[in-house]
């Protein structure tokens, strides 16, 4: 199986190319320049440096966030439009899944917490059930670190947590985490480089027959962009 992997979910975005199961290339958005002008450049270079060419992509695994919303939007539609010119299959990725996953499953912990910076003073975030594969309990959520912590506390009860976060530092500000820490919990750092777990988990996803319909594949913003929140407020003024 030849898979190619995009990330473009915020700034810390990344592509990766594998091949048979093995992670073959690996590119990191690591500046300021826009996915517009970044993404098709890192692709071709990834796929040179796996020896593989677009047209031997058998699937590709996107992420559809949460996450910005040009971001996105530019991954999604770069994804839709290989999908239609040479027919490859797809897989649609929750983000926060990757990061549950990015320190490896069955590890320590019967539940994770998996989140990272929202801007604004939130952070995306969901909860997992941990076993031989983490499941996600309830909704992707935007929340202010506070809440997510306590969110998490109470579904938690005294069960360990494992905390994996690309923003570490944002949970530790909260004075419940380091209680937790105390009690047995652990927080850990994510890779930035979430491609290679995209990828590994649209693979998995795609022996099972589950499918994205590229047409479908939307994106999951979970709070509403800032033009949208821009049309709104400016509608409500003039009204």
């Amino acid at each position: 199986m030849i898979t190619l992997a995009i990330d473009t979910s915020e700034a810390r975005g990344s592509v990766a190319v594998r091949v048979g199961g093995d992670a073959r290339a690996r590119r990191m958005h690591e500046d300021q320049s826009d996915y517009s002008g970044w993404l098709l450049a890192a692709v071709d270079r990834a796929l040179a440096e796996a020896g593989v060419r677009m047209d031997q992509v058998e699937l590709i695994g996107v992420a559809t966030g949460p996450g910005s919303f040009t971001g996105l939007r530019v991954g999604l539609t770069t994804v839709k439009a290989w999908a239609e010119v040479y027919r490859t299959k797809v897989v649609g990725v929750s983000r926060l899944e990757a990061v549950a996953r990015s320190v490896g499953e069955g590890a320590s912990g019967e539940f994770v917490a998996a989140s990272y910076d929202a801007q604004r003073g939130h952070v995306f975030g969901a909860l997992f059930r941990n076993g031989t594969r983490v499941e996600r309990i309830g909704d992707e959520m935007v929340v202010a670190p506070e809440e997510f912590v306590e969110l998490v506390i109470r579904e938690a009860g005294d069960a360990a947590v494992r905390w994996v976060s690309l923003d570490p530092e944002l949970l530790m500000r909260v004075a419940g985490v380091e209680r937790r820490i105390e009690k047995g919990d652990m927080v850990v750092a994510s890779t930035p480089e979430l491609a290679t777990m995209i990828g590994e988990i649209a693979e998995e996803r795609a022996a099972a027959g589950l499918l994205s319909d590229p047409l479908l594949l939307d994106a999951n913003y979970v709070r509403r962009s800032d033009a949208e929140i821009f049309w709104k407020e400016a509608s409500s003024r003039v009204r």
